[in-house]
């Protein structure tokens, strides 16, 4: 299987690339574009993630809160601890792919979370991406588990983990707080040896 063939850059700044989409860590710069984006999807976004901080600024309207979080993200790659990357294609920015609570030991475990805008809905960057950072997990990174973990009711984010065949586990109650509620999740996960059997047919499906 091909390694780092879509890959450029260094892992304090690396784009990963798929046939349509290209992945690469925000910076301070990508402020304005993703600002629009996250405004545009509120609605669309609020139901399914962590109630913000009140204590904290808020990263979708404080420039500096944002560029906070794109730091937090490089010292956790530098860590080797996350890998967080905004979805382009042709150049726009289309939602958010990352790769966190990497863990190494005898777990060699991370699990990926992800939000699309709802614009681009049902055009397929969100399964496309996913391959893209599975393919970056297993062929780069080493791991040997990623796993997704979804609220049972979010049918568009769960249709992407089915494209793709992933593994359903059961469900994890009460398992994260979710806008407020302990929210229970499905979860999906694929192990280094599920890829080496299915890898070269999701690449070749969604990465060629």
């Amino acid at each position: 299987m091909r390694t780092w063939a879509r890959i450029r850059g260094t892992r304090d700044g690396q784009v990963l690339r798929g046939s349509r989409v290209e992945l690469r860590p925000l910076v301070e710069g990508d402020f304005a574009q993703w600002q629009a984006v996250r405004r545009a999807n509120r609605e669309w976004l609020t139901p399914w993630e962590p109630t913000p901080s009140s204590s904290q600024p808020d990263v979708v309207e404080d420039r500096m809160a944002f560029a906070a979080r794109c730091s937090a993200r490089d010292r956790e790659r530098q860590m080797d601890a996350g890998y967080g990357f905004g979805v382009f294609t042709d150049g726009c920015l289309v939602g958010e792919m990352n790769l966190s609570g990497v863990q190494r030991g005898p777990f060699q475990s991370g699990h990926v979370g992800y939000w699309i805008d709802h614009r681009c809905a049902g055009r397929e960057y969100a399964p496309e991406a996913l391959v893209v950072v599975l393919d970056y997990a297993f062929e780069n990174l080493r791991l040997h588990r990623v796993q997704v973990n979804i609220i049972p009711r979010n049918q568009a984010s769960r249709r992407v983990v089915e494209k793709l065949g992933i593994r359903d586990e059961g469900v994890a109650l009460r398992y994260l707080e979710i806008n407020g509620r302990w929210e229970d999740h499905v979860r999906y996960a694929i192990t280094s040896e599920e890829w080496r059997q299915r890898g070269p047919e999701l690449v070749a499906g969604w990465m060629s």
